[in-house]
């Protein structure tokens, strides 16, 4: 039921684990892709894989260059930009009477601050059309915070916050923004996690395992597609019965 054919998508922090499966997901709904990162190889691999995408290395922490960004891609898809799926983040976790101002920083900078330029230059766009998707993947910590996590839970709460009142402002052109919150998922930044703490993490869930990032891309896809045309303003979480909201 799911058609995305003729879609005009952007999707940031695309080299990743969540990201890469949100890109396989889209292709093969037909969707048109526009993907960026900071992983040059990465992003040639991905070119290689799929032909038909459209690629570019971008460091959207740069905030001067996001409105440049923005228009680039407005071209690139033939001034027609659908959804816009903000994916891109990072992590830079410490105890917070460790952590310095750079790690604050740094999170908040390109977790919420990038974030929220990105869906400020894109709505711009959208509203000349009267129609448009934003989907901020966020995160569970965001909502139920975490230890040596204070920077990466307030960007990703921001990002839910952000994302209510931007729905607010433009559910009346017809521009959804909704969030995707994923639990624990099996990527290369949970593989870091060492196994006792995997196992008591997994304790707390009630499906007892962690998600997959094919999870998270089936939610993307759903909320990229003309079956979520009367949602806007919220946040799906997919975590196993970890958080209800």
């Amino acid at each position: 039921m799911i058609n995305l054919e003729n879609k005009n998508i952007i999707l940031t922090g695309a080299t990743g684990g969540i990201g890469n499966s949100i890109v396989d997901t889209l292709v093969s709904l037909k969707a048109n892709l526009l993907v960026t990162g900071t992983n040059e190889k990465k992003l040639n691999e991905l070119n290689n894989k799929y032909k038909n995408i459209i690629c570019m290395k971008q460091d959207i922490s740069d905030h001067d260059q996001i409105e440049a960004f923005i228009d680039a891609c407005h071209n690139k898809l033939g001034d027609r930009i659908d959804v816009l799926i903000n994916n891109a983040g990072i992590t830079r976790d410490n105890l917070t009477i460790r952590m310095n101002k750079d790690e604050w920083n740094e999170v908040i900078n390109l977790n919420l601050t990038s974030t929220f330029l990105l869906s400020k230059s894109v709505i711009k766009k959208m509203l000349k059309k009267k129609n448009g998707k934003i989907i901020n993947i966020t995160s569970v910590v965001g909502h139920t915070g975490n230890l040596g996590q204070a920077n990466y839970s307030a960007s990703k709460g921001g990002v839910s916050s952000m994302s209510k009142s931007l729905s607010l402002e433009y559910a009346k052109k017809n521009i959804t923004i909704n969030c995707i919150a994923p639990g624990f998922i099996e990527t290369a930044m949970t593989e870091k996690i060492n196994e006792e703490y995997k196992n008591q993490l997994k304790s707390k869930i009630p499906m007892d395992r962690f998600g997959i990032p094919q999870d998270i891309a089936n939610c993307a896809a759903f909320l990229c597609s003309d079956l979520s045309n009367y949602i806007t303003g919220e946040t799906i979480h997919v975590n196993g019965g970890m958080y209800f909201s």
